[in-house]
């Protein structure tokens, strides 16, 4: 006759209580708030090895941007729009160029892999890594700014406009750079994207909208940068129209919503492959 020990008998009580045990000793699920500020820092110590020369390369191509269209532009809405333009210019180089080739080279490493295993919300990790990155771009862009007033001779009332342009413009192209690195199949076709994407932000947030097609007019519309490029750019005025600013800061805002959620299911997308 065999003895079968009373905690393998199912309904006893030393069952339930090595249940009990087992269960309270799962580790609650992790908010997104603290996630987020876990993995921002995280992101922004292991870039802070790069941030002077990002800082470099990105300020020194706005700068020489300026100089050259100063031979081609005298002043007035084109000045506006080259000293804008140029200032954004700084936050699509890191937000979307440079987080398009990370989040390619993350996937193609199996660096997603590593964030799969942390308990950690995807959004955390989309979120506080375009945050690290958007963050380098706040000096450079400041700099590009004044250095372009003075340049053109426009006013420096209005900077602060830039603590409110840097954070929602960037949002908006850090979702698109990170979307950008996550859906595309190859590393190299990622940092091809991002190159792209800055070219674009380049060219149609630099360049007078007058000068420009109709065609190319309407593309300018659909780049989310564009409304930080605008929105900056009418502080410039005599009496600016402070309710069209508002306005282009909420565009960006609403894209940076919608364009973060996307690489929130990208990353979701790539992680489980």
């Amino acid at each position: 006759m065999s003895v079968v020990p009373a905690e393998v008998l199912p309904g006893s009580a030393l069952a339930a209580d090595g249940a009990a045990r087992g269960a309270a000793e799962l580790a609650p699920p992790a908010r997104l708030w603290p996630s987020l500020a876990a993995v921002y820092r995280a992101q922004l110590s292991r870039a802070r090895v790069a941030r002077i020369p990002l800082l470099f390369v990105a300020t020194f191509q706005s700068v020489g941007i300026m100089i050259m269209m100063r031979g081609v532009v005298d002043g007035g809405g084109e000045a506006h729009a080259v000293v804008a333009g140029s200032s954004v210019v700084v936050v699509a180089f890191v937000a979307l160029n440079l987080l398009a080739q990370y989040f390619g080279q993350l996937r193609a490493t199996g660096g997603l892999d590593h964030y799969a295993t942390l308990p950690v919300p995807p959004a955390a990790v989309v979120l506080g890594a375009a945050g690290a990155y958007a963050s380098f771009t706040v000096p450079g862009t400041l700099v590009t700014a004044v250095f372009g007033c003075v340049l053109f001779g426009l006013p420096l009332a209005n900077l602060w406009v830039l603590l409110a342009v840097i954070p929602l413009a960037g949002a908006a192209l850090s979702g698109l750079g990170a979307a950008c690195g996550l859906l595309a199949p190859r590393p190299e076709l990622a940092t091809l994207l991002g190159q792209l994407g800055m070219s674009a932000a380049l060219l149609l947030g630099v360049l007078p909208p007058d000068r420009m097609p109709e065609v190319v007019r309407f593309a300018r519309d659909l780049l989310p940068s564009t409304y930080g490029v605008e929105a900056y750019a009418r502080t410039f005025a005599a009496n600016p129209d402070w309710a069209r600013v508002a306005g282009d800061l909420a565009v960006c805002a609403g894209v940076g919503v919608i364009s973060l959620a996307v690489a929130t299911w990208a990353y979701r997308r790539a992680a489980v492959r």
